[in-house]
C-alpha cells in the first residue's frame, strides 16, 4: 500500500494576505500655528511700516559702508576681541588652576578676584582704569619703568585691562567647570598607567574638558565683540566710536548707528559659523553621529534624494 506524502487530512492552507491594510492616519491641524504667524507677520508689517515713515536717509549706509574709517574700526575692534580673549583665557586657566588648588592661599585669592570682577560692571572698569591718572600723577615700577600714568594708560591698554581682565573672571568659571566635569577616574586611571600629571592633563583631561569649555567659551567671543562697543567711552577708536564721530559730521547719527549694527552682525555671524564647526568637531567621539554642516543641510534641502539601485517609484 502506498501513501501519498503530498495528501493531507485537514483542510487547505487558506492563501496568506498581502500584509496590513495600510493605516489612513489624519494629520493633527493646529490652528494656532496659523494664527500666530499671521500675527507676528501683522506685527513685523507694522515695524516696518513705522520705521518707513521715519526720516532716515537710508543711502547714507551704503555711501560710509566701507570708508576707511569704519574700516579701521572695523579692524581694532577685531584686535581688540582677538587680545581681550587671549588676555581672558590666559587669565581665566591660572584662577582656574588657583580655584581648585588645595592650598587656601592661592584658592582665597582666586576667589577673591572672579568676585570683585563679576561683581562689578565692565564700564566701571573702564572708567576707573582711565581715571586713575587723576590719583596716581606717575606710575612707578622701580628700575622696571617709570612715567607719567596719562602716557602709560593709554586707550589701547585701558581697554585690554578693563575687557581682558572682567573676561578672565567668567573664563575661569567655564575653565574650572570643563575641569571638574571629567570623571576622576580618567585621572586615576592614566597615573596608573605611568603617565604624569601633565601628560594625563594634556592628553585625558583637557580633550574631554574642552566638549563643556568650547561652546561657552565661543559664547564669549561673540559677547566680547559686542562688548568692545564700551570702550568709545574711553576713547578708543573703535568701529562703534568711528561710526559715532562720522553721524555726528555728516549728520547722520541714527543711520551711523545702523550701519555700525549691521557690520557687528556680520562678524558675529563669522564667528558664529566658526564656533559651529569647533563644537562639531569636539562632538566626535561623544555622539554617533555628528550633526550636519551648513552645506548639507542646503544640499539635503536642494538635490533630490537618491534611491538604492533596484527601487522603483
Amino acid at each position: 500500500m502506498t501513501v501519498d506524502v503530498n495528501k493531507t487530512d485537514g483542510p487547505a492552507d487558506p492563501t496568506p494576505s498581502a500584509g496590513p491594510e495600510a493605516i489612513k492616519a489624519i494629520p493633527v491641524r493646529h490652528p494656532g500655528r496659523y494664527v500666530s504667524a499671521a500675527l507676528a507677520l501683522a506685527i513685523f508689517g507694522v515695524i516696518i511700516y513705522a520705521f518707513a515713515q521715519g526720516n532716515i536717509n537710508w543711502d547714507a549706509i551704503p555711501e560710509y559702508f566701507f570708508d576707511d574709517r569704519i574700516l579701521d574700526g572695523v579692524w581694532k575692534t577685531l584686535l581688540l576681541t582677538v587680545l581681550s580673549m587671549v588676555i581672558g583665557i590666559a587669565g581665566g586657566i591660572l584662577l582656574a588652576v588657583m580655584r581648585l588648588s588645595k592650598n587656601p592661599v592661592t584658592s582665597s585669592i582666586a576667589w577673591l578676584y572672579i568676585w570683585f570682577f563679576r561683581g562689578t560692571p565692565v564700564l566701571v572698569q573702564l572708567f576707573v582704569w582711565f581715571n586713575l591718572g587723576l590719583v596716581f600723577e606717575y606710575i612707578n615700577l622701580g628700575p622696571i619703568y617709570k612715567d607719567y600714568w596719562s602716557s602709560f594708560m593709554t586707550p589701547l591698554l585701558t581697554a585690554l585691562l578693563g575687557l581682558g581682565l572682567n573676561e578672565a573672571a567668567y573664563m575661569a568659571e567655564i575653565c574650572r567647570a570643563g575641569l571638574l566635569s571629567v570623571d576622576e577616574g580618567q585621572s586615576e586611571a592614566s597615573h596608573a598607567l605611568g603617565m604624569s600629571h601633565t601628560k594625563t592633563l594634556r592628553r585625558i583631561v583637557i580633550p574631554q574638558a574642552m566638549r563643556v569649555i568650547v561652546p561657552p567659551t565661543g559664547n564669549e567671543v561673540i559677547n566680547m565683540l559686542k562688548t568692545t562697543s564700551l570702550v568709545a567711552a574711553v576713547q578708543y577708536a573703535d568701529l562703534f566710536k568711528q561710526a559715532q564721530d562720522i553721524g555726528q559730521n555728516a549728520g547722520s547719527t541714527v543711520e551711523m548707528y545702523f550701519l555700525a549694527a549691521a557690520w557687528y552682525l556680520i562678524m558675529t555671524s563669522i564667528l558664529s559659523v566658526g564656533q559651529y564647526y569647533i563644537e562639531r568637531h569636539y562632538a566626535r567621539g561623544s555622539s554617533r553621529s555628528l550633526p550636519p554642516t551648513p552645506m548639507q543641510r542646503i544640499k539635503a534641502a536642494v538635490l533630490p534624494t537618491r534611491r538604492p539601485k533596484g527601487v522603483t517609484a
